[in-house]
């Protein structure tokens, strides 16, 4: 003899009760492949893609940071510059006395040694940003900031050269003060204005590339924004949805177990007549 029963409907809405508060539990509607394994698929492919762009990010953040690094040092040897001239100007009238001239040069010695330390010292993460090392003074090597996914998503900084030897300034460095005349000094003239000029292309060059930078951050923000809000469409649940869902599944699971209860008394009754 057989007596069927109501155990599998209700097993199911057991099984739906707890998905249910497993969802309340995580705030995350895909907790296994198995609620979903094709939108799981598309979240984990959403989570991959937004993982890249956060690092590119933060790419593009450490490029403008040994950038502004960058500007902050020519700015620095600008303003050097501009006393150099100054005194550099003094120096070529005849009203001022030889010692008097020496005592200048003397001066913009030390403000052109203190302009090589600027470019020797000034550098992002151990990498030198004016020149090529703290101890090789030729051209620094142009980097490249990777600011997107592909491959090719590269964005070139400019190489640099902002020491004596790369702006012209290695003879003004070296001058002999017994030889510095009037005439001497206006002949550097040319020269340290081409040198501020040098200084100024520089930070030209550098101010182009973080503006280049700043737009891509602005975009990759963007599409960071828009990747993280379409996972979190298909993968956050509803809480008052899940919440009336719990409620209802436990609902029909105490129902069915009532009845379940009620069944079998009334089964056992049945087969106690039967046999009787």
């Amino acid at each position: 003899m057989e007596i069927n029963n109501n155990i599998q409907n209700n097993q199911i809405h057991y099984l739906n009760a707890n998905q249910a508060l497993n969802r309340i539990a995580t705030g995350i509607k895909l907790n296994s492949a198995s609620d979903d394994a094709s939108a799981l698929s598309i979240v984990q492919n959403l989570q991959i893609q937004s993982s890249g762009i956060s690092q590119s990010i933060d790419n593009v953040n450490s490029g403008l940071a040994a950038l502004q690094i960058s500007d902050g040092a020519l700015t620095s040897q600008s303003e050097i510059l501009d006393e150099v001239k100054q005194k550099l100007l003094q120096a070529s009238t005849d009203t001022t006395s030889q010692e008097g001239r020496e005592s200048l040069l003397n001066d913009i010695q030390g403000l052109l040694e203190n302009f090589n330390n600027i470019a020797s010292n000034t550098n992002y993460n151990g990498e030198s940003l004016l020149q090529n090392s703290s101890t090789d003074n030729s051209e620094s090597s142009s980097f490249q900031i990777q600011a997107g996914q592909n491959s090719d998503s590269l964005i070139d900084t400019p190489a640099i050269q902002s020491n004596t030897t790369g702006v012209g300034l290695d003879g003004l460095l070296n001058q002999d003060p017994a030889t510095f005349t009037s005439q001497t000094a206006r002949d550097f003239l040319e020269n340290l204005d081409n040198a501020i000029d040098n200084v100024s292309s520089f930070r030209s060059d550098i101010g182009s590339v973080q503006n280049q930078l700043q737009s891509t951050s602005r975009n990759l923000i963007s599409e960071f924004t828009q990747t993280s809000a379409s996972s979190s469409i298909i993968q956050d649940i509803d809480y008052a949805q899940e919440v009336s869902n719990f409620s209802k599944q436990n609902i029909l699971a105490q129902i069915g177990a009532y009845g379940a209860a009620q069944s079998k008394n009334i089964n056992q009754a049945m087969v106690t007549r039967l046999l009787s």
